[in-house]
């Protein structure tokens, strides 16, 4: 299944690949001051049981998501996953998906493709405002 490089969850929005998790895990890194980490989305400031609680899911859910390539937590100097709010707002959608009724692999593939039309709109807006 090829994807064409979208959104991510390691880089900032512009420069990320789909969030089909094919990119190498990372190590966290402190980059910037903290107040421009408290604005940017793709920071890993939640570990797994923080992400699970303000999701109201499991981190088995949150696992599952890496595993069907939806998400891939960065990974803490120590190998504890980490979770930016992008990732959260994937791993949301994912929920609302799943609980109504659709299964995880076509949830995961359906945010997938809403991202990559999210971003070729943006795309198309940007050159419209250039010519």
């Amino acid at each position: 299944m090829d994807q064409t490089p979208q959104a991510t969850v390691t880089a900032s929005k512009r420069e990320r690949p789909s969030p089909t998790g094919d990119h190498p895990v990372q190590e966290v890194e402190a980059a910037g001051s903290p107040g421009q980490r408290l604005d940017d989305e793709d920071y890993p400031a939640y570990s797994m049981g923080r992400a699970a609680e303000i999701l109201g899911v499991t981190p088995a859910f949150l696992r599952s998501l890496g595993a069907a390539k939806l998400i891939e937590p960065l990974r803490s100097e120590g190998g504890h996953r980490r979770f930016s709010r992008y990732q959260l707002r994937l791993a949301a959608r994912a929920r609302e998906l799943v609980d109504a009724g659709t299964q995880l692999e076509a949830a995961c593939r359906i945010i997938i493709l809403e991202d990559q039309l999210a971003e070729a709109l943006r795309i198309n807006e940007e050159l419209r405002r250039r010519h």
